[in-house]
């Protein structure tokens, strides 16, 4: 009777520790998420409103940083020299998170961006792939906001 009581215990015990491991993890995983997202919205401000290029490029992208936008080589120097032009061009720029979630290591910023507060600007689907704390990859979509819609949803 001892015998398999010890054993039950220890199973018990092993699947109490499991769990707890899983939860552990589960917890890990929403932390990492959730520093993803924070870095992702704080690199974005200052690409966006900020217009601090020079911050951004020491604290936001890694290297190798791969891109998926079609006019835009891979590497950092290109997506830098992109927001640096974008900064002297539109001094007004600015871009508002509508709505943003993380999952693993990407992050997803839905976002209304202008070049100058009285346009109607356009509606823009960035993603990140994180990896340390840095931008590592992006994929975009994107599309002006029009004058009327057929609907009353709103893009936003």
């Amino acid at each position: 009777m001892t015998g398999k009581l010890f054993h039950s215990l220890a199973g018990c015990a092993l699947t109490l520790f499991a769990a707890s491991n899983a939860y552990a993890g589960d917890d890990a995983q929403h932390a990492l998420e959730a520093a993803n997202l924070e870095k992702a919205i704080y690199c974005m401000d200052l690409l966006e409103n900020k217009l601090d290029v020079d911050t951004a490029a020491a604290e936001c992208f890694g290297d190798p940083y791969i891109q998926h936008h079609p006019r835009l080589e891979d590497g950092r120097d290109a997506v830098i020299a992109l927001f640096r032009d974008r900064a002297k061009r539109y001094p007004e720029y600015s871009a508002r998170i509508v709505r943003s979630a993380a999952s693993g290591d990407l992050v997803w910023l839905h976002m209304h961006v202008k070049r100058a507060p009285d346009e109607l600007g356009g509606a823009v689907v960035n993603i990140f792939r994180m990896k340390d704390g840095k931008m590592v990859e992006h994929w975009n979509v994107g599309m002006p906001v029009p004058e009327t819609s057929k609907n009353d949803n709103g893009m936003f």
